[in-house]
C-alpha cells in the first residue's frame, strides 16, 4: 500500500514516481475521488511521467482517450462519469484496452466497477486541509 501528500503541484512529479515505482507491472489503474480532487492533474502528471507530450485531457464526453509516449507505447485515459449503463463500456471495447498491457488511468471506476479485473491499482484523492491532496493506493 502507497500513502503520500501532495503540498503542492511541485510535489506531484515525486507522488507519481512513488506510485510508479511501487507498482512497476502493473498497468490499470482506477482513480476514485471527488470532483476536483486531482484526479485529471494525476494522471497528466503521470502520462508526462511515463513520456507522453500529447495534450492529457480528461475524456469526458469521448470516455476515452489514447496517448503516445516518446517509446511508442500507448497510454488510455478512461473517464466514465457520464456512463449510464455499463453496457457503454462494452461498446466502447473496453475489454480491449483493459487486456491491452497498456497503461490504462480510469477515472469515475465506481461506474463500471463490477467490469473491474481482479489485480489492479486503487487510487484515492482526497482533499485534505489548506488544499494538501492526499493519496492512498493498493492493488486489489
Amino acid at each position: 500500500m502507497l500513502q503520500t501528500q501532495i503540498s503542492d503541484l511541485s510535489a506531484l512529479g515525486e507522488s507519481v514516481k512513488l506510485l510508479l515505482n511501487t507498482f512497476p507491472e502493473d498497468r490499470v489503474f482506477a482513480f476514485y475521488g471527488a470532483m476536483g480532487a486531482g484526479k485529471t492533474t494525476f494522471i497528466k502528471a503521470l502520462c508526462r511521467e511515463l513520456g507522453s507530450t500529447d495534450n492529457v485531457t480528461s475524456p469526458t464526453f469521448a470516455l476515452i482517450n489514447e496517448y503516445t509516449t516518446s517509446s511508442g507505447s500507448v497510454i488510455y485515459h478512461f473517464d466514465f462519469y457520464r456512463i449510464k449503463k455499463m453496457e457503454e463500456a462494452f461498446d466502447l471495447g473496453y475489454e480491449d484496452y483493459i487486456y491491452s498491457g497498456n497503461y490504462c488511468f480510469i477515472e469515475w471506476p465506481e461506474m463500471i466497477e463490477p467490469l473491474l479485473p481482479e489485480g489492479i491499482i486503487e487510487v484515492r484523492i482526497r482533499e485534505g486541509k489548506k488544499g494538501i491532496r492526499l493519496v492512498e493506493a493498493k492493488k486489489v
